[in-house]
């Protein structure tokens, strides 16, 4: 009578194991992601991909850690949000090894006033917050250098820091701050230098508000990020295809009218 008691019982603990691995054939893909821009363009390929057969459960951070640390963890397939010297950082500073799939977009850097409308009208001493993330941080302080308002001692070093600063003939005041915060204290500080995707979620028009932005050939592009044990997974390369296919070109040239352009 136990014998037979017991086989259902081992049955329910193996489904119950089975339960807990993942997948190999699963046709769902857990996108860590930005808001603005990435989710909304990922909004525009989750019907695409559905229509192939795969689900895309996009989840939505608003900060620049997390969605890297979940990849890490297994949390999520992949992340949509950073460049490669962000991503460069992390890997350098976490001891990771989180690998690039493809490149979407850029989105142009730029400087904000809600104080001055030029450049030229900035103060000696004028208070200036910049994003406190490595890479990031470096990109603030470039385009400070190429608007004339700085000197760094080699303007095409991607990870330049303060001390790099030969320089400062207004005498600005850096306050470094976390990238998401930086809209924030747009109204009590002399300028802000503001990553597109949160200045747009804070409804502002980079080609338009921006005393200073990026050119468009900004090698700041962002990529579709994966972990090297599945980077050339059938999903994640279905997306990528998919975040390069004309709908999406089509898509950034219409809602973002050049504060985001295609890198493909």
């Amino acid at each position: 009578m136990k014998k037979y008691l017991l086989l259902p019982l081992l049955a329910a603990s193996l489904a119950l194991a089975a339960c807990g691995k993942s997948n190999p054939d699963s046709k769902k893909l857990v996108v860590a992601a930005t808001a603005v821009p990435h989710a909304e363009i990922l909004a525009v390929v989750k019907p695409i991909l559905q229509k192939e057969g795969l689900e895309l459960d996009v989840r939505v951070f608003n900060d620049y850690v997390q969605p890297n640390d979940q990849l890490v963890q297994k949390q999520v397939d992949v992340n949509y949000f950073q460049t490669e010297p962000y991503l460069d950082a992390y890997n350098r500073d976490r001891k990771t090894n989180l690998v690039k799939v493809i490149g979407v977009h850029i989105e142009p850097f730029g400087a904000y006033s809600r104080r001055f409308k030029s450049l030229d009208e900035v103060p000696v001493g004028a208070d200036v917050v910049i994003p406190n993330d490595p890479s990031n941080n470096s990109r603030a302080l470039i385009l400070l250098h190429k608007a004339g308002l700085i000197t760094l001692k080699d303007p095409t070093n991607a990870l330049a820091t303060q001390r790099d600063i030969i320089a400062n003939p207004k005498q600005l005041k850096f306050r470094e701050l976390d990238s998401a915060m930086l809209p924030r204290v747009l109204d009590q500080v002399d300028l802000a230098l503001i990553n597109t995707n949160y200045a747009l979620d804070a409804g502002l028009n980079p080609t338009q508000d921006a005393l200073a932005i990026e050119s468009k050939d900004s090698p700041y592009v962002n990529f579709l990020v994966a972990r090297p044990d599945n980077k050339d997974d059938a999903r994640v390369q279905q997306l990528a295809k998919a975040l390069t296919s004309p709908e999406v070109k089509a898509f950034i040239a219409e809602k973002y009218k050049g504060a985001v352009l295609p890198a493909f």
